[in-house]
Order: C-alpha cells, then structure tokens, then sequence
C-alpha cells in the first residue's frame, strides 16, 4: 500500500521572497527592540506574528494547494498591517479608519478563501455527483467570510470580558436612547441629547470627570461597523467568483485570489 506522498514545493516569486525578508526582518527588528524595552507582550505578539506567517506554506504543504502570490502576499500584509503596527504601533489609535480597512479586507479575503474551498469541492473529479451553480457558490462564499466575521468578533469580546483587553473599542457618541431612562418605568424610548460629558463616581465617592466631550458606548457601534465592513468585502468578492465560475476561469484578477489544488505526485 502506498502512502501519500508529499506536494511539490512551488519555488517562491522573487517579489513574494522579497515581501517574505522585508517583513520577517522588520518584525525581528521590532521584537528585539521591545524585548530590551521590557515589552514583553510585544514581543510574544512579534513571535506570534512570525509564525502566522508560515501559514500561507504550511496550508499549500498540508493541503496539496497553490496559493496565488497575491493573495500569500496580500495575507502577509495583513497579518503585518493588524500585529505590528496595529497592535505594537498603535495605528488602531492614531489613525481611527486603521481598524475598518483591515475589517473589510478580511471580509474580501476569507470570502476568496471560502469560495475557493467550494470551487475546488465542485472541480474534484471523483466527487462527480455535485454540480454547485454560480450563484451557490457566491452565496457560499459570503456566508464563510461573515461566519469567520462572526467568530472574530466573538473573541474580541471574550477577550474583553475575560481579560478586558478593550479589542472592540468604545466609541463616544452624544445621544442615547433606553427604555432605562422611562420616567414612568415603563417600555418607552426615552431619549437623551448633546451629552456632554461622563462622570465616573467611584466606589468610595470621589468622582472624575473624563472629559471625553460626550457618553462611553462599549463596544457596541465597534462591532457593529466591523460586521458592515466585512459584509462588504464578502460581497465585492463574492459577485467577483461569481462571475469567474460563470466565465469558467477567464477572470485574470479573481484567479489572483483563488487557491488550486495541486496534484500530488504519485497519489493513486
């Protein structure tokens, strides 16, 4: 009996070798910076980071696919984009729209990822019984990218609650409306407006004022943004395969982020 054998190594594009130094070098850099700064959540979060980037290689050795050199490129940047300078940089704060770039991207991604899996179920020549239509396949798609959404934004509040890292950030908004704030104590939206401002009254009386120029939502408008955002880059990719199955592969830029399966030598 004759076991499976081992997926040919594709050589890597000089571009993507390049990318792969640049990046592993820059984050080596950071950790080694941190670990004398006494960082040491950031450099556990630099480690982290390295080995999220065998993930491309690891999943084309493991499942006999190619991924697409834009797409191992786009994912390095990503993973980039969210550890080192989002979390270590601090771009989630100082630029506000950092998080929902990476939000959207993640939708488009993991709806490309999605898609890919039901294509290559559907191209799989001993699976003769299944013939997915196009549409089916998008509506596949899209649904994987906003489960992975979904999942995610369960974490983050995990974290929150658990280890209350604050991942879903507040937002300051200045009208709230509760049906808490019913006079009569009954279930009517009473709404208040222009607040100004949060006082914090702590457990032995003394009070702050936070100075945040209106009220403290937790987390929720956060989360919320980053579903809508995901919804949209599921979309955008899902009507992109849509039309790549329905043209059969003649779609240059969707093949750009389609895995294929590579047929392992000697499998019988």
């Amino acid at each position: 009996m004759r076991g499976r054998a081992a997926a040919p190594k594709r050589p890597l594009n000089r571009r993507l070798a390049l990318v792969y130094f640049v990046l592993r070098f820059s984050v080596i850099g950071v950790m080694i910076a941190q670990f004398f700064n006494r960082d040491y959540e950031s450099v556990f979060l630099c480690v982290l980071t390295l080995l999220l980037f065998l993930l491309p290689s690891f999943f084309e050795r493991r499942l006999h696919i190619d991924v697409p050199d834009t797409l191992e490129v786009i994912i390095l940047l990503f993973i980039y984009a969210a550890e080192i300078l989002g979390e270590i940089r601090a771009y989630y704060i100082i630029f506000p729209y950092w998080d929902t770039v990476l939000h959207t991207l993640n939708g488009f991604l993991c709806a490309a990822v999605g898609f890919s899996l039901v294509d290559i179920l559907n191209r799989n020549t001993r699976l003769t019984t299944f013939s997915l239509s196009p549409a089916y396949m998008a509506v596949a798609a899209f649904c994987f990218s906003m489960t992975v959404g979904v999942l995610w934004e369960f974490f983050e509040f995990a974290m929150d609650q658990f280890f209350l890292l604050d991942m879903q950030k507040d937002t300051v908004i200045n009208v709230i409306s509760s049906v808490n704030l019913d006079p009569a104590g009954g279930n009517t939206p009473t709404m208040v407006w222009d607040i100004a401002d949060v006082i914090l009254v702590h457990s032995d009386g003394s009070q702050q004022v936070l100075g945040l120029g209106g009220y403290l939502d937790v987390g929720l408008l956060d989360t919320m943004k980053d579903l809508f955002v995901n919804f949209i880059g599921a979309v955008v990719f899902s009507i992109i395969g849509y039309f790549y199955v329905k043209q059969r592969g003649k779609g240059k830029f969707a093949r750009r982020f389609i895995p294929q399966v590579m047929d392992p030598p000697g499998e019988k």
